[in-house]
């Protein structure tokens, strides 16, 4: 995916007991490093990491499918996550699963497969910052999601934040599909309003199947850890797209896009990887506060591509009405998770 949000699954954590007094749930409770600065570096990371990938996504689906772009990723992040895993001695743990176990990290596989392709749909047919604002509809169904299958409580707060990003989420919608009709009316390329309907479905059912495999890896992780899980997962993935991908493509790509395909693969790991070292040294609700504003950093990020190399990406257009619903969304994403988090000590 996606990239991702706050509440990364990624990063998640196993649920704790309820504690029965104070001294208790000190001692349960995740406590930060305090090294704040390495924290806040590392949450910059991720969020830049995050930014831009849907644009460097973008750029190498110019020369490859979407299905053999995904192949790669996942393959690439197979071999740095077990190698990363294999030099720590976490290599094992599986042997000990049950079969209701297995079904799960099989589920968790599909619909993490299902994230990444559909996503990048969504970036092929639409644009970068339009896939990385609807994305954000992936952690807004996982906490919905926690609600009904966890039994999670949500706080009258976050349900504002909730009417926020989905105002916000109205408002872009309709600017860019303003801006899609009037280039369609324009004769200046072809079926850009059926285009940005059909990418940005392919985004919303890519946050849909990424909230289903969060709620299935919180399961999980009471058995495994988070970079194990990961790791069947990139490694099935990885396996069952090769018969329909294209390694042959590969070969015909230049540098440049070589280099795009490498960041996307490196970010895969990397990003999940800085977003959970983030949490160890600073508090989750100052890095998801950080990580809420991707959507905005990724526009500004696609004006900066535009403007050093107008021919590799085209420019965002996006009308008062759409950096109204844009500001709206990073507001509602950031209440959702900020007003959740504060009665657990952040």
């Amino acid at each position: 995916m996606a990239s991702l949000p706050a509440r990364s699954a990624g990063a998640s954590m196993p649920a704790h007991g309820v504690p029965t007094a104070g001294t208790e749930r000190s001692m349960t409770l995740h406590r930060t490093t305090g090294q704040w600065r390495l924290g806040l570096l590392l949450t910059l990371i991720t969020a830049a990491c995050w930014a831009t990938l849907p644009i460097a996504l973008k750029i190498v689906l110019e020369v490859l499918d979407p299905i053999t772009l995904t192949w790669f990723r996942f393959l690439a992040a197979a071999v740095l996550t077990g190698a990363w895993l294999a030099l720590r001695g976490q290599l094992g743990g599986y042997r000990a699963l049950s079969r209701r176990a297995w079904v799960l990290l099989a589920l968790a596989a599909l619909m993490l497969l299902g994230n990444y392709v559909f996503y990048l749909l969504g970036v092929q047919y639409t644009s970068p910052a339009n896939a990385q604002l609807l994305i954000q509809l992936a952690p807004l169904l996982m906490t919905l999601g926690g609600i009904v299958v966890f039994g999670e409580r949500f706080r009258a707060m976050q349900w504002l934040g909730l009417a926020l990003l989905l105002a916000g989420l109205g408002l872009f919608f309709r600017d860019q599909l303003v801006h899609a009709w009037a280039r369609e009316a324009a004769a200046t390329t072809a079926a850009h309003s059926g285009d940005y309907v059909l990418g940005s479905a392919f985004v919303v059912i890519g946050a849909v199947v990424w909230a289903v495999y969060a709620l299935v890896q919180k399961q999980l992780l009471v058995r495994l850890g988070s970079m194990q899980i990961l790791l069947f997962i990139y490694a099935a993935a990885s396996v069952l797209l090769l018969p329909f991908a294209r390694p042959s493509a590969l070969l015909a790509m230049d540098g440049f896009h070589w280099a795009m395909l490498a960041y996307c693969a490196l970010n895969t790991v990397g990003a999940y990887g800085a977003f959970a070292e983030a949490l160890a040294h600073w508090e989750a609700s100052r890095v998801s506060a950080i990580v809420a504003t991707t959507p905005l950093l990724c526009i500004a990020a696609v004006a900066a591509v535009h403007a050093l190399w107008p021919q590799a990406l085209a420019p965002e257009r996006i009308a008062p009405l759409g950096w109204l619903g844009a500001a709206l969304v990073v507001a509602g994403s950031a209440a959702v998770s900020l007003l959740g988090r504060r009665r657990d000590g952040d």
